[in-house]
């Protein structure tokens, strides 16, 4: 499921709309570094940091979404689904720092 394989990433979609909130992250990260070079108070930080968090996991699921709804679907439309389904899990097990709940199947 490299980038060779796929037939366009469903997140192009929302290109302008990921791109505005990556520019906003960054911005929140220089603001972070000032803080902590003009040494500001640990809870300011800690406040910018969980900001800045929380606009990462919204970037973060708005590609989920995107590549459910449309890489994986069509993955699934194509009779290729299933290692597009282990893929995303794996993906969103690694983010939800969870182990599988169930062993893989295994091919056969």
């Amino acid at each position: 499921m490299n980038g060779a394989e796929h037939f366009r990433h469903s997140y192009t979609r929302d290109r302008h709309d990921l791109l505005k909130r990556l520019r906003r992250i960054e911005g929140q990260a220089r603001g972070l570094q000032r803080l902590v070079e003009d040494e500001a108070y640990c809870l300011d930080i800690l406040q910018q940091v969980e900001a800045m968090t929380g606009a990462a996991d919204q970037v973060a699921m708005l590609v989920l979404e995107d590549h459910i709804d449309g890489c994986l679907t069509h993955a699934i439309d194509t009779g290729q689904g299933e290692p597009y389904v282990r893929e995303v899990m794996q993906v969103v097990r690694r983010a939800m720092r969870r182990p599988a709940a169930r062993r893989a199947r295994r091919p056969g």
